[in-house]
């Protein structure tokens, strides 16, 4: 049949196959890179030895910054290098994490400016964490009322999400409004498997429980 067409409308036809195929073409390549940077947070975060934490997410650091680069005006590799910047920024601790939880701040930015809903909401939770986990002025730009408002953006986004459910229940613990976190905790223990995640999937659950031994305890 495409044989008796013109050339003319072989032309439209070959167009129109590649203004479909090239988006598809693209995506995949990111899709496996932030993949494959997924794979290697949760390994290190949740199985590494502790003393070597720091140095693979060091590593880890390095290479997400070659795949957004790589990769520019995508969002979801600018989530997870912020996400792995974070991640060293906790290793690290004190004042010396500061410029740090600044980098990944940019990233989730700049992330959310490209596509606020990007891997469920992500950008929003994790900024949101990061807003009621560093201080508060002058020291950092910490911000109770602004994390509260991210994390209920990412829940709005996912509401039976693990990581909202649970980041928001932290939150309100380290708000002293515990008593209001079991309904979230319980939701993320009730959660659906993520595809591909059982990793991260078994340690935030056995994050969650500890949370609600702590908050049940009190």
């Amino acid at each position: 049949m495409i044989a008796q067409l013109s050339n003319a409308s072989r032309r439209v036809l070959l167009v129109t196959a590649l203004a479909f195929a090239i988006p598809f073409a693209w995506a995949a390549p990111v899709d496996d890179a932030v993949a494959e940077l997924q794979r290697e947070w949760e390994v290190t975060r949740y199985q590494a030895p502790p003393a070597e934490r720091q140095k693979r997410f060091e590593a880890l650091a390095a290479r997400a910054r070659q795949v957004s680069e790589a990769h520019a005006g995508r969002a979801e590799p600018l989530v997870w290098e912020g996400i792995i910047v974070s991640s060293l920024a906790g290793e690290k601790g004190g004042l010396g994490a500061l410029s740090l939880v600044k980098q990944a701040k940019a990233l989730y930015e700049q992330a959310i400016q490209i596509d606020g809903n990007v891997l469920d909401g992500s950008a929003y939770n994790s900024l949101g964490v990061l807003y009621y986990k560093v201080p508060g002025w002058p020291v950092g730009f910490g911000d109770k009322k602004k994390a509260r408002e991210l994390l209920q953006k990412a829940l709005a986004i996912n509401p039976k999400g693990i990581d909202p459910n649970y980041f928001f229940a932290e939150y309100l613990v380290e708000s002293k409004q515990a008593e209001e976190a079991v309904p979230y905790l319980e939701r993320a223990l009730q959660a659906p498997p993520r595809p591909g995640r059982p990793i991260a999937d078994q340690g935030r659950k056995e994050e969650a429980k500890a949370l609600m031994e702590k908050v049940k305890g009190h």
